[in-house]
């Protein structure tokens, strides 16, 4: 199966990200695309996530009825801080018989040379770019624009809806209705997430 990994913090999991996924599943000829709830992102050690729980309980809820999107926790158990090559290596040995592709955006390939083992990644997956607001610049800084296994998909919509700002407007009690599903709304005020 071949199956594209988004992978995320997701709090919350938003309509952009939905968006973005159902896109790369056509665009980029896959069967499915996993939403993969990660755990600290060790470039993101300044800020508090979710508990796990909840930000997985929210993407279940986000790709509910979308036909070719799943909710992914794997990442969560695995040992931290969690680093993308050390998890996909996981996904080749848990799932041998899939081709996983990694979905991006121009931002994260721009620093790619910063990760853990790139090189590695490219070697066994292909990426699927997506653009993000300075994409020129982020494919200038980039060393692997024109590598055979990066696929920059420029006309994949670019929404102007991000986690942090919903978290502010939550905190300020402005609305955020059509910029997450109803029924993760719901989950939100039920569990009383991202009160000041």
């Amino acid at each position: 199966m071949k199956v594209g990994c988004l992978f995320g913090s997701f709090d919350p999991p938003h309509k952009g990200h939905i968006a973005i996924a159902e896109h790369m599943l056509k665009v980029c000829h896959l069967e499915q695309v996993w939403l993969v709830v990660t755990p600290q992102n060790p470039f993101k050690q300044d800020r508090e996530l979710s508990p796990d729980q909840h930000r997985l309980a929210m993407v279940r809820l986000a790709v509910q009825g979308k036909e070719g999107l799943a909710a992914s926790g794997f990442e969560i158990d695995l040992p931290r801080p969690s680093y993308t090559a050390d998890s996909f290596r996981f996904m080749r040995r848990r799932w041998p018989d899939h081709e996983f592709s990694l979905i991006i955006g121009s931002d994260n390939l721009a620093t790619l040379h910063t990760w853990k083992d790139p090189e590695e990644i490219l070697e066994h997956h292909k990426l699927c770019v997506y653009p993000r607001e300075g994409m020129k610049d982020h494919l200038a800084a980039t060393i692997y624009h024109g590598h055979p296994g990066v696929r920059i998909v420029a006309d994949a919509p670019m929404l102007n809806v991000s986690s942090t700002g919903i978290r502010a407007d939550l905190k300020a009690w402005r609305t955020v209705e059509g910029k997450v599903r109803p029924r993760v709304l719901h989950y939100i005020r039920e569990h009383r997430l991202y009160q000041s």
